[in-house]
C-alpha cells in the first residue's frame, strides 16, 4: 500500500519552505508511523513448521533424558547467582 505525498514548488518559493510542506503532508498522511510499525515485524509460521520444530524439539527432549538416565552425560548446573 503506496502513499504518494507530492509538493509542487510556487513562484518566489523557497526550499526550505518546500521542504517544510513537504514533511507537514508525510506528517499527515501518517506514512512514518506505518514504517515504523513494521519495521520489526517478523512473518507468522506456518502450522507445518510450527509442527515439525515441535517435533524435533521432542525427540532432543527425549534422547537427552535417555543418556542422562543411561549416565553417560552429566545434569549441567546452573550458573550461581542465578534464580531458577
Amino acid at each position: 500500500m503506496a502513499t504518494n505525498v507530492q509538493v509542487d514548488k510556487h513562484t518566489n518559493e523557497s526550499s526550505a519552505n518546500v521542504i517544510r510542506r513537504f514533511q507537514k503532508r508525510v506528517q499527515g498522511a501518517g506514512i512514518i508511523p506505518r514504517v515504523r510499525k513494521g519495521r520489526y515485524h517478523s512473518r507468522v509460521k506456518s502450522r507445518n513448521v510450527q509442527r515439525t520444530a515441535r517435533l524435533k524439539k521432542l525427540v532432543k527432549k527425549v534422547t537427552y533424558e535417555k543418556l542422562l538416565k543411561l549416565g553417560k552425560i552429566s545434569e549441567t548446573p546452573t550458573r550461581p547467582g542465578r534464580r531458577s
